[in-house]
């Protein structure tokens, strides 16, 4: 647990405050970080009495000869876990240095079982990710999910649901984003964690379709309240883990079909949407570069809000905030300009078709 890297931070933030060379002596007596590099490698004869007798230890003119190299000053056992993991030199008069010596032994002990706490974090997270990374693979293996999960003291039950949450830039640290999520979701059925820099997933597990949702409405109204862009993908429910895999890319595929300015895309939200997505590339286009080529973009516009709002006129001038009239206009101007007619429902669908081709396009070039 007292590794080079910590000792060597104990010591360069320890004598910014005391201006004293500081030595950290590991179980063995050797210096392995110091104020006087020269120092680092070798025996601290003083350090390993203090570990053989558990022990202080002062170094005065008066002893200083019995312990080759040392100079005068403390040596103090370094507790962690009710075990001595090392010991902390302070060079010094001893009369001088013994009055804060204890303050700098409960500062270092401090700074070692905060290095521990994040060094379990982070491997309880990396545990969760490499658990999640294992199930979505075509063939997982069960085995280490479950020696894993085990080790969480996490259990999964189905339903199971993938969420994937993008995100821009964020003002704290993603470790800490991970926390407050799952203190938001407030379930130990799950696993969050990160795909990618700005991507997070998150398995849910013995939830309705329903319940998940709640749940990410918190997620929602959290990251709004944040500031935090985001757009999030909700895959469909699945019994089985070997289908965690189908979840995950539906939630891929709400994300990148879906409209992030709704905050949350079910992919059953898009599933049409997904159905065209899957037509080949070349096909596609030329349907609705023939269906689309002579609308400007404020006819495709109208077009598209007069599908979504259910080919009702009322709705659609209302919501664009247009006359009835103009909005009338328009539509006779589709008419024209691509021989279907909006208002006619056999129309309306080869529209609607080409209508969700541009907006695939569209976001997926985004």
């Amino acid at each position: 647990m007292l590794t080079e890297k910590i000792a060597q931070q104990i010591v360069r933030e320890t004598m910014n405050r005391l201006n004293r060379n500081i030595n950290i002596m590991d179980n063995t007596g050797t210096i392995i970080a110091s104020g006087d590099p020269a120092r680092v490698n070798q025996i601290h004869e003083g350090a390993s009495d203090v570990i053989r007798t558990k022990e202080p230890l002062l170094i005065t003119k008066d002893n200083q000869q019995h312990y080759k190299g040392a100079r005068p000053g403390i040596n103090l056992p370094i507790h962690f876990q009710d075990q001595i993991i090392g010991v902390i030199g302070i060079t010094g008069n001893p009369e001088e240095i013994l009055e804060f010596g204890e303050l700098v032994k409960m500062i270092t002990e401090m700074m070692i079982n905060q290095s521990f706490l994040a060094s379990q974090i982070e491997w309880k997270q990396r545990m969760k990710e490499m658990v999640f990374e294992e199930l979505v693979k075509a063939e997982p293996n069960y085995d280490a999910v479950e020696q894993r999960l085990n080790l969480l003291k996490v259990k999964l039950k189905p339903p199971f649901h993938v969420s994937l949450i993008q995100i821009g830039e964020i003002p704290l640290q993603s470790q800490e984003l991970i926390q407050r999520m799952e203190v938001l979701l407030d379930d130990q059925h799950l696993l969050v964690g990160f795909l990618k820099v700005n991507r997070l997933f998150i398995l849910t597990s013995d939830l309705a379709e329903q319940a998940v949702k709640r749940k990410l409405e918190t997620i929602r109204a959290y990251m709004q309240h944040a500031g935090i862009p985001f757009h999030i993908g909700l895959g469909s429910g699945v019994m089985e883990r070997g289908e965690i895999g189908r979840s995950r890319e539906e939630a891929t595929l709400a994300l990148l079909l879906g409209d992030g300015k709704q905050g949350v895309t079910a992919f059953a939200d898009i599933e049409n949407l997904a159905l065209i997505d899957r037509i080949d590339s070349h096909v596609k286009q030329k349907y609705a570069e023939r269906v689309l080529t002579h609308m400007t973009p404020k006819l495709i516009e109208t077009l598209e809000a007069f599908l979504s709002n259910n080919l009702s006129i009322t709705e659609t001038a209302k919501t664009m905030c247009i006359h009835r009239n103009t909005l009338l206009y328009r539509l006779s101007k589709i008419k024209d300009l691509t021989g279907y007619d909006p208002q006619a429902f056999q129309d309306a669908v080869s529209l609607q078709l080409a209508v969700w081709i541009h907006q695939i396009r569209t976001r997926t070039d985004e």
